[in-house]
């Protein structure tokens, strides 16, 4: 009797151990979705800010300084929003975990 219960420990551990294994996956997929969200956002919001500014002809200009100013955005969306941002992948992270459980 004493094997059994030894084995139903050992197969209770093992499955406790595999379940918090699954969970921190799904907690680190779904902060790096929420940080996504973020990311795109704060690029939207800067590309938009800066879609009114005009350049200078003599040092730049055309179309190829309008890619790089979009890339430029994303990638300085995505830096802020690794450090932190401005809270809105905190607030979807709570959201992505709150639907998870529901």
């Amino acid at each position: 009797m004493s094997e059994y219960l030894n084995t139903a420990a050992v197969f209770s551990s093992a499955q406790t151990a595999q379940d918090t294994k699954n969970n921190s996956a799904k907690d680190l997929a779904a902060r790096a979705s929420a940080e996504d969200f973020e990311a795109f956002f704060l690029s939207q919001m800067m590309n938009n800010m800066s879609s009114g500014l005009e350049t200078d002809e003599t040092f730049g200009g055309g179309q190829s300084e309008k890619i790089f100013k979009s890339m430029l955005n994303d990638e300085y969306a995505k830096s802020m929003s690794r450090q932190g941002g401005i809270g809105i992948a905190d607030m979807v992270y709570r959201e992505i975990l709150a639907l998870q459980e529901g």
